[in-house]
């Protein structure tokens, strides 16, 4: 075997350029439909890219890279630098999903809220009409 011919297996990423821009995307902290609207293209072809069923244009490709922190070279054949998933990534997202809860519940508790002081409005106005009928 030739020196270039071991490099290329030695150094290359296994994994298909749909894998390569899955893991760099998941590395980036993006959602498919977040890196879609970043490149201007719908989140089903984000999903096609990454199920292997099309592939980037090169345009696209050079975006897409620069958008996911990784060379067009790794994306393409696997050769250079894989993205390295920061270590407080999925913390970050555990703690994202949290306040997206908290924020969700702070909705809906305010909506109750409202209803109850509709309630009591609607109460204090019939409770009020009755004391007129007594009165008169």
């Amino acid at each position: 075997m030739t020196e270039t011919g071991s490099m290329w297996s030695e150094a290359r990423d296994g994994d298909s350029i749909g894998g390569r821009i899955r893991r760099a995307r998941e590395a980036a902290n993006f959602s498919g439909a977040q890196l879609a609207r970043r490149l201007g293209v719908k989140t089903a072809t984000v999903t096609a890219w990454e199920g292997g069923r099309s592939e980037p244009r090169a345009n696209r490709l050079t975006m897409l890279a620069g958008f996911l922190g990784v060379s067009p070279t790794w994306l393409l054949y696997g050769l250079g630098e894989a993205p390295v998933e920061s270590p407080l990534a999925s913390e970050l997202a555990v703690v994202a999903s949290t306040l997206k809860l908290l924020r969700e519940n702070h909705e809906r508790t305010g909506e109750a809220l409202d209803r109850i002081e509709a309630q009591i409005a609607q109460i204090a106005r019939i409770a009020g009409a009755g004391k007129e009928d007594a009165s008169a």
